[in-house]
């Protein structure tokens, strides 16, 4: 049998197509084109308009020698990248609700949005457990704390989303849930014993497996006590083959996390770093840098005895089964009204109140924004929300830096902050604080009140300990700016 070629190594490159506001993908069209001449096996979309997307996603397959894969992280929707979508809560606050069938159906609507846009593999769900406040990557992402629960949580989001004809991923393998530091940012590493590791983080990933998830996404972080050379579990062999192929018997798809993060190519390049990804088990590579330095480094590993042609040849045939699998049937089956109408309403249900009630808002109210995330270099949802959704409800909503005389209603302070890739920490900065509590002064000499509002992980405005009404609205998505807007002026 013939050794792979290189455009069968190409078949496991999934590269990343990142839209922009002022050019949309036409940034991205020399990369498009280059990983359509190699025969690369699918694509990551990041951001975009929905109809852009449909048409993107349609050329991507028409002028691909192969079905493809064509990913997106969608976790809170498919409105979390693609504009014109629904955005949903995170799966933490769809959770606390302890509605089973709504997270049943937030999985739904988001696969059927997805599909009609071409989207065949949502990156989701979450089965990291929510272990540790300190953990600067999980946070609202999870589905709870309770192995056995979460367990339960994630069968029921993959069997939704896989039955509308979209690939389910069960990441981050074999779980981040014990992580202090951001992969995003340097290594990192977990150093619980085994036995732990089984008992609990493990559970929802056998569960996942049970449920027949079509992928596993690989950790970018390094357990020594499942594999004492210290390598992350993306480059691992003993996590990869004995662990998850053989003892927990998966034998669906394996995807690496992003390879150009530091936590997996630190001391190494990218190139080098994909060669021992698929070297360990992994079938295809998210991210994977420059294509052709990659590819060459793929084949020269092949004809060195590094990569074994069957374990490659595998790898070859599982991408292409669950390529076929996900080809788009004649009858799609689109979100109804009733669908949306219903993913609308989802994040007005899932705001809470603490220290309440919300006092009743004055013809004029004063929203100050703080921003804990605003260092943080990812792509971020504008911070107007709160205002338009109030505006739009008839109220004459402010964006103020302070407190003014204008209003004599209560004072809202927006703080937004959450678990970040790449915020890598999980406290407010000092300047937040004091920006708050300056806030909160001048309201107070103003003889007026103040509400808080907390646009991420609750557990971030909790840490201010203040007394007054705070709506927790669970993240800063645009969708979850809005519904806290309206929470303001909701008659209770």
């Amino acid at each position: 049998m013939s050794e792979p070629s290189r455009s069968d190594l190409a078949q496991l490159l999934l590269p990343i197509i990142r839209w922009t506001p002022e050019r949309g993908f036409a940034d991205a069209r020399p990369l498009i084109d280059e990983a359509l001449e190699l025969g690369v096996g699918g694509f990551q979309l990041m951001g975009g308009e929905q109809d852009g997307v449909r048409a993107l996603a349609k050329e991507l397959q028409l002028k691909s020698r192969h079905p493809l894969l064509i990913a997106a992280e969608l976790e809170r929707g498919a409105g979390q990248q693609f504009a014109g979508a629904t955005g949903l809560p995170p799966l933490a606050a769809i959770t606390a609700m302890g509605d089973i069938e709504a997270l049943r159906r937030a999985a739904r609507l988001t696969a059927r949005e997805a599909r009609t846009m071409g989207v065949n593999w949502n990156l989701a769900p979450v089965c990291d457990l929510d272990l540790l406040g300190e953990n600067p990557l999980i946070g609202t992402r999870a589905l709870g704390s309770d192995a056995r629960k979460v367990a339960q949580l994630v069968t029921a989001w993959i069997e939704a989303c896989q039955a509308e004809g979209v690939l389910a991923c069960a990441k981050h393998f074999p779980g981040i849930a014990r992580v202090l530091s951001d992969v995003h940012v340097a290594p990192s590493a977990v150093d619980t014993p085994a036995d732990q590791l089984k008992e609990l983080d493990l559970h929802p990933f056998r569960a996942a497996i049970s449920g027949g998830v079509a992928s596993v996404m690989t950790s970018h972080v390094a357990y020594p006590a499942l594999d004492s050379a210290r390598v992350p579990a993306t480059l691992s062999r003993e996590i990869l083959q004995w662990l998850l192929r053989q003892q927990l018997k998966f034998d669906n798809l394996i995807v690496s996390d992003a390879m150009t993060l530091p936590g997996v190519c630190e001391g190494r390049t990218v190139a080098e770093a994909c060669v021992l990804a698929l070297r360990a088990g992994c079938d295809v590579l998210l991210s994977p840098g420059e294509l052709s330095t990659t590819l060459d480094a793929l084949l020269a590993a092949v004809q060195d005895g590094t990569l074994d042609p069957e374990r490659v040849r595998q790898s070859v045939r599982r991408r292409l089964k669950w390529a076929q699998w996900a080809s788009p049937p004649n009858d799609w089956r689109r979100p109804s009204g009733a669908d949306t109408a219903w993913g609308a309403l989802l994040a007005d249900k899932v705001l809470q109140i603490e220290h309440g009630p919300v006092p009743p808002m004055g013809s004029v109210t004063e929203v100050a924004i703080v921003d804990d995330d605003e260092s943080v270099d990812v792509r971020r949802p504008d911070r107007t929300g709160i205002v338009d959704a109030m505006r739009l409800a008839g109220n004459d909503a402010r964006s103020v830096s302070a407190p003014t005389t204008a209003s004599g209603g209560p004072f809202i302070i927006a703080l937004f902050a959450d678990y970040l890739p790449g915020k890598g920490r999980h406290l407010l900065r000092e300047e937040t604080v004091a920006q708050v509590q300056a806030l909160a002064a001048q309201a107070e000499a103003l003889q007026r009140s103040v509400v808080l509002v907390g646009l991420g992980d609750p557990r971030w405005v909790r840490q201010l300990a203040m007394s007054c009404p705070t709506i927790l609205a669970w993240s800063g998505d645009r969708v979850m700016q809005q519904a806290a807007g309206r929470g303001l002026l909701r008659k209770r």
